[in-house]
């Protein structure tokens, strides 16, 4: 142990329960234990009442639901009343009032659901009709929820492509929506969040169209900085129009927050590969490699419909999704990360080893207890050996530990939630899939086994222990990894700093765009509608260009759209990249669960081992046509792990250089091309004396190419096998800047440094970038190398982890001066000696955060600055999109 910090217990604050409250649905939650609501419970729940947007931010586990449901519960039963007492007044015929409630999961929704039902049936009324409706929802069933639903529990995801393209059959639950509930609000950000933000706009539009105004909002999250801000830009109203709600008076009990460093490891030899659950790739030195999280292995060749003259063929990714979209907040090293170069000279055991053996412990002293992991694999491994540490000593407590993650089928997580919630399971080692608001109250414990990403998601995962006002213990258990190891040395960037803001940008051309799109096919585009898509003359400014393009149709009454398909097929919401592989039993067919389309190569291409719930199968076959994968049960005492390339090349650079290029340094900083150019993306460079910067179109290209057999637990390798897989392919955006190596020397930076220096400033850039873009970091993917196949000198890009593009890239072109110089002072202002989380090293890099070296990339930076045609540029307010 490190440090620790004990977060102390808080006492409850009662209210009295409203008095618009309807009186059965009050005598329902008081049957449940809930004598009288908590003083933010009561406060927020009045103002969703007054029709008042509200952001509710408070602990994990501080009853937000009871906060919403209580006023659309109380509507419904005061409507239904009013309809009874007075069935020949024509007035009583009004529209009953509606709901709409999105989470992100659907997963979260179905856990609502339950919930809810449990209220009404204490209550002992059926007048509330309450139903989940998405992908999975049968013909029939989607059917009664139009024609009589008062509730509806979805995703963003349903509402973009299902519901408000066929607004018309859904004009009975829009006429009477009166509110719209956006639950688990902080996990909203980035270029997903720009997306939902716009699908909630296109909502409030059509409910105005139906009904008699816009509905009110209720955003709710544990886990938020500037929750009215960022409510606001998600529903797309003003801060002044929204009230947060963030002082919890629920009881919590003592929680003691521990950081925890795994012991090194006495009797040690050099291992033959990586003990902990990553994979195998490009040694660090030839490339250094930072993947977005939900891009490596996807096959993400499709086109941008900002820069498409017309809607491509079909539905294209328009399709709702055949499985639960996973939500990645974070990065998978299973399927991301690159081995380490080197081992350390006192290598540490592993975060996985470390969390099984204090999962064990926690269960054999009776302790309820959550372990989070990076990955599936570390999920399916921490369950395993704490099984194992257990099996001898007491086979009863070791057969209640399981694992639970994404891939599982829907009814076999709803089995081990309910599970762990009556006590029946002792320990569950997960991935981030119980991050969100699945309500698991009364656990002792959470383990975290590695930096889940943002001080956002630890304390989300930190909130599930010591609910329902009972103590808790939450160990952050470090991974041999510098972000990790800086972390747990220096407890203050762990309990001091402040929350990540939750950034994403609406105006985004590349992002709104398509939804203009989608709002005009539901109903034709008015001047006096732009203003709800953000500022006016922006938004026109988008139309014009889609007009010229031929997406849209301008007439004297609005924008129109033409064509015969669907326009939301024209947007993914979260990037998924393709159809879940699912996972099949030889010989018995039976669905064992799915796997990501874009880790699918990664984790279950021919003879990898597939691991759940402790049983272990080999892949017989992939079929990615299909898009399933046949496996045996086999009894196996060694795991696989893939190895992957991965390599970016600029489109349309020839031989002697690019197309277009821009001609010293008299061209303009933010010169590009014309937006009403059919082509989208060119290639543009501008030179900076000896330095090239360039923007343009990049194909990022990964192959799954082999896989190692290695012997469990002591890693030797067993054999290494070929594959034939494909190569998958993302078109999109970047920005980069080679320098040549006389600059390198002249900076007094080595042949061996560069690598370092390339990688240091590379991970620094991208984290200054959303300062500027309005992106975040998962937003972007990176890769530095000391001599590229293009350019033929050592070249940092920076990418949009989009297909064609999201517009960061090119605001990075822009604004390069302004960035590199945030870059280089952010890297040399910081105090620490060779670099930390605050500069240069990165929660999602593949490569360990190995190799930096801050110093020389302090002597990089100020060397390609010292080019800079413009010299010190001023300084800059973030800029509007």
């Amino acid at each position: 142990m490190t440090a620790s910090r004990v977060l102390p217990e808080r006492t409850a604050e009662h209210a009295d329960w409203p008095g618009w409250a309807d009186a059965t649905v009050v005598q329902g939650y008081r049957k449940l234990g809930v004598d009288r609501p908590w003083t933010h419970q009561a406060v927020a729940a009045d103002l969703v009442h007054r029709g008042r947007h509200t952001a509710l931010a408070t602990s994990t586990g501080s009853g937000k639901s009871l906060a919403f449901w209580l006023p659309t519960l109380s509507a419904v039963r005061t409507a239904a009343a009013a309809a009874t007492l007075d069935p020949g007044n024509i007035e009583s015929a009004r529209v009953r009032p509606t709901t709409i409630y999105l989470s992100p999961t659907k997963a979260l929704a179905a856990d609502q659901l339950s919930a809810l039902q449990r209220v009404l049936d204490a209550a002992g009324t059926r007048e509330v009709r309450v139903a989940t409706c998405d992908g999975d929802t049968s013909r029939e069933e989607r059917s009664w929820v139009q024609d009589h639903a008062d509730v509806v529990l979805t995703n963003p995801d349903f509402l973009h492509y299902a519901l408000l393209p066929n607004h018309r059959r859904w004009s009975r639950l829009l006429k009477g929506l009166r509110y719209v509930v956006v639950d688990e609000g902080h996990a909203y950000r980035g270029v997903f969040g720009a997306h939902v933000s716009l699908v909630l706009r296109r909502l409030a539009r059509l409910a105005a169209r139906y009904g008699e105004g816009s509905p009110t909002f209720v955003v709710a999250s544990a886990t938020t900085a500037q929750p009215a801000v960022s409510a606001a830009r998600l529903i797309g109203v003003t801060p002044d129009d929204v009230t947060a709600v963030t002082e919890d008076t629920s009881p919590s009990g003592r929680r003691t927050v521990v950081l925890w460093q795994p012991p090194e490891i006495a009797s040690w030899r050099p291992p033959v590969a990586p003990a902990d659950d990553a994979e195998v790739g490009q040694s660090p030195r030839d490339r250094s490699v930072d993947v977005p999280f939900s891009r490596q292995g996807a096959d993400l060749a499709a086109t941008d419909p900002w820069a498409l003259p017309h809607p491509g063929p079909g539905g294209g990714p328009g399709a709702a999704p055949a499985a639960e979209p996973a939500l990645k907040a974070e990065p998978d090293p299973e399927a991301d990360a690159v081995a380490a170069e080197a081992p350390p000279e006192h290598p540490r055991r592993s975060a996985t080893a470390e969390v099984a053996d204090l999962l064990a412990d926690l269960a054999a002293t009776g302790a309820r207890s959550l372990a989070f992991t990076r990955s599936r694999r570390g999920a399916e491994s921490v369950a395993q050996q704490a099984r194992d540490h257990l099996r001898h000593a007491d086979p009863g407590v070791a057969r209640r530990i399981a694992a639970y993650r994404g891939g599982y089928l829907p009814e076999e997580r709803r089995e081990l939630e309910q599970a762990l919630r009556t006590g029946d399971l002792l320990g569950l080692a997960t991935t981030n899939a119980l991050e969100l608001g699945v309500d698991i109250s009364g656990l002792d414990a959470v383990l975290i086994a590695g930096w889940p990403g943002t001080r956002m998601s630890l304390w989300q995962q930190a909130g599930r222990a010591g609910r329902a006002g009972a103590d808790g213990l939450v160990a952050f258990v470090a991974r041999e990894d510098p972000l990790d190891t800086y972390l747990v040395t220096h407890p203050e960037a762990v309990f001091d700093a402040p929350l990540e803001a939750t950034v994403f940008d609406p105006a985004n051309p590349h992002v709104l765009a398509p939804h203009l799109c989608a709002a005009a096919q539901e109903a034709p585009l008015r001047t006096e509608d732009l203003a709800a898509f953000g500022a006016p003359g922006h938004v026109r400014g988008v139309l014009d260009v889609l007009v010229a393009r031929g997406a849209l149709r301008r007439r004297t009454s609005g924008w129109y759209w033409t064509h015969h398909q669907a326009a939301a097929g024209l947007t993914d919401l979260r990037g998924a990249g393709g159809t879940p592989v699912r996972v099949v039993e030889h010989g018995t067919g039976r669905m064992l669960g799915t796997v990501d389309a874009a880790s699918a190569d990664g984790q279950v291409h021919d003879g990898a081992v597939y691991v759940h719930q402790g049983t272990s199968y080999v892949v017989t076959h992939l079929d990615l046509t299909d898009h399933t994968a046949v496996v045996q049960r086999r009894r196996l005492d060694y795991g696989t792990w893939s190895r992957s390339v991965m390599s970016v090349a600029i489109e349309g650079w020839d031989d002697t250089g690019p197309a277009g290029t821009e001609d010293g340094p008299s061209a303009e900083p933010g010169a590009r091309p014309d937006a009403s150019d059919d082509t989208g993306h060119d290639l543009v460079t501008r030179e900076w004396g000896p330095v090239t910067w360039g923007l343009g179109p990049v194909e990022v290209t990964s192959q799954v190419v082999s896989y190692q057999r290695r012997r469990v637990p002591d890693m030797q390798v067993l054999g290494t096998e070929q594959l034939e897989l494909p190569e998958h392919t993302l078109g999109t955006t970047a920005v980069w800047w080679s320098v040549p190596e006389f600059v390198l020397r002249a900076a007094d930076i080595s042949p061996e440094q560069t690598p370092g220096a390339l990688h240091a400033a590379e991970h620094a850039a991208i984290g200054l970038l959303p300062l500027l873009a309005t992106c975040d970091r998962w937003d972007l993917g990176g890769v530095s190398t000391e001599l590229h196949a293009d350019t033929g000198e050592a070249t940092v890009f920076v990418y949009d982890a989009y297909p064609g593009g999201a517009g960061f890239a090119e605001r990075a072109y822009e604004l390069g001066a302004t960035w590199l110089r945030a870059t280089r002072d952010a890297i040399a202002a910081c105090p620490c000696a060779d670099g930390c989380p605050a500069c240069v090293q990165s929660p999602k890099c593949g490569s360990y955060n190995a190799p930096l070296d801050k110093d020389a990339a302090v002597r990089l930076l100020d060397a390609v600055l010292s080019h800079d045609p413009q010299g010190a540029a001023p300084s800059v307010t973030r800029p509007a999109a």
